[in-house]
């Protein structure tokens, strides 16, 4: 029993013992540099390269890139204007009614072109009776009437948003 004691003890309360090997190289800038891999070493710099192995090393630190640190730092303060709106929320919604009013803008010119195309043709195929022409007309005029109110409504909105971010003192870059 004592012979199987001894032996789990010292197995026990021995440490393990790590190594590890460190490669050494300076470039043609005069940058020192270190790995632990020495492949990572480039080829010209082989033969200068000087090694160390570090005893009792618990545990492998990667050197972590410039981008890496700087990224660490406090995350910046999420700016928004007095009633807690950020500037997601603005530019989104800014956006929708651009949206908005880009397609009723749209929408409006193809009406126009296709008033204008049918005209023409009417104007080319001769006699067509005036209340077909009428009836054509003021379908026309009513699919204008209703994207022109769109195109209003949008501007209207875009510019109350304008106003309602200067009262709140939100950012006007955000509007954009």
């Amino acid at each position: 029993m004592k012979k199987l004691l001894i032996p789990l003890i010292l197995l026990i309360f021995s440490a393990p013992v790590f190594a590890a090997t460190i490669y050494k190289w300076v470039d043609k800038d005069g940058v020192v540099n270190f790995t632990d891999d020495i492949s990572k070493v480039p080829p010209s710099y082989r033969d200068r390269v000087e090694t160390e192995e570090r005893k009792d090393v618990k545990e492998e630190v990667t050197p972590r890139s410039p981008q890496a640190v700087t990224s660490e730092k406090e995350p910046e303060e999420i700016k928004k204007d007095i009633y807690g709106r950020d500037e997601t929320w603005w530019r989104e919604t800014v956006h929708q009614w651009k949206e908005k009013l880009k397609e009723a803008t749209e929408n409006l010119q193809k009406v126009e072109d296709k008033f204008a195309e049918d005209t023409g043709r009417v104007g080319q195929s001769g006699y067509v009776s005036r209340a077909r022409y009428q009836d054509k007309a003021n379908k026309f005029e009513e699919e204008k009437k209703k994207y022109k109110a769109q195109i209003a409504e949008a501007n209207q909105m875009l510019e109350k948003l304008s106003k309602e971010a200067e009262e709140s003192k939100a950012d006007p870059a955000w509007l954009e």
